[in-house]
């Protein structure tokens, strides 16, 4: 049963940027006001906040005109915490609510101590899991379920899962990859996997079936040490060409799943469907809905899932965690505890 929230302050402690490009520099902690619910909308006075990638691209302009969308700017989508105001039209959500948010990426908000999120894309988070577990899944999670639905897993809570399919994940011990693992293996896939040797056990002990160091010639060369062809790739970094994955892939039809696309991986996607290739490089950016939210916070609760937390740190560290994030070896999600 949700508890009563306290009423929120008229201000709060909030971390943005005025500029893109800067890095951590470039952050300013300030105090502004606390925001308002509207319509269709909740208040959240947010416990913890998860730094991705693509909260620094954001702030770096590689993602302009489209994004940020005005400055000042508090970055930061992925959240969790407490319903402590209720906009007009909400159901299913109640001030006390203890919830798992991704946030507008318009209008981002995270690094703060309050924050405004959709309904729709705001989920229950019982009390199995905290907050900083909760605040890493919207965007790695959500991105390894659709990658791996893109090549054909299929995901059953009674432990069905997929007809058996082999899969190759590249930086298997980053945010995404190290939940596209635990995914494939939920969905009875058999898990190839690259990264760094310092994490090589700890993504074998999360269901890979076959680890290699990228930094050797058998990562880099990415063959599967049993000799199978891949269906499908999730792959999470980049340097890597279309002309190496191709003769890895099934002849049945694989697929290259690129969470990192740029527009070259955008123009061999469509010259592979004008083309009717059966080897395919597939571009994706996260679509968010609250159904995968919802499944992904009940494996956790059910202890199916994991969220392996690389390093936390207060709101006024956020410039560490910031240029943490931008220095790119992070083993999981870098989180931000907002409220201290």
């Amino acid at each position: 049963m949700a508890t009563p929230a306290a009423t929120p302050p008229a201000k709060m402690r909030a971390v943005l940027y005025d500029a893109c490009g800067g890095g951590s520099a470039g952050l300013k902690h300030v105090e502004v006001p606390v925001p308002s619910a509207k319509k269709n909308e909740v208040l959240l006075k947010v416990e913890a906040a998860a730094i991705n990638p693509l909260d620094c691209k954001i702030q770096k302009g590689d993602l302009r005109p489209l994004l940020p969308r005005r400055l000042p700017f508090i970055p930061v989508t992925d959240v969790a915490g407490v319903v402590v105001g209720v906009g007009l039209g909400v159901e299913g959500l109640i001030v006390g609510d203890q919830v798992v948010a991704m946030l507008k990426s318009l209008n981002g908000g995270g690094l703060a101590e309050y924050a405004v999120a959709s309904a729709n894309l705001t989920v229950r988070r019982p009390p199995e899991v905290c907050a900083a577990e909760g605040a890493g899944l919207p965007i790695a999670a959500g991105t390894a379920l659709q990658a791996l639905r893109s090549i054909g897993a299929k995901f059953h809570l009674d432990g069905a899962g997929s007809k058996p399919l082999n899969v190759l994940i590249t930086a298997a011990s980053g945010g995404v990859g190290l939940y596209a693992v635990q995914l494939a293996k939920l969905a009875n896939l058999h898990v190839t996997a690259t990264c760094g040797a310092r994490n090589m056990d700890l993504v074998k002990g999360l269901g890979a079936d076959e680890v290699m160091d990228y930094r050797t010639p058998e990562g880099a060369s990415l063959l599967s040490p049993s000799g199978a062809k891949y269906d499908g790739v999730v792959h999470c970094t980049v340097g890597v060409s279309w002309s190496s994955f191709r003769p890895l892939l099934s002849d049945a039809g694989g697929r290259v799943i690129d969470i990192t696309p740029n527009l070259w991986a955008i123009l061999r996607y469509i010259l592979h469907g004008v083309t009717f290739s059966k080897k395919r490089l597939v571009p994706l950016l996260v679509s968010p809905n609250k159904a995968d939210l919802e499944f992904l916070v009940a494996l956790l609760r059910d202890g199916k899932l994991k969220t392996v937390i690389d390093s936390r740190f207060p709101l006024g560290d956020a410039g560490k965690a910031w240029q943490t994030s931008i220095e790119g070896h992070a083993t999981g999600k870098i989180v931000v505890d907002t409220q201290s």
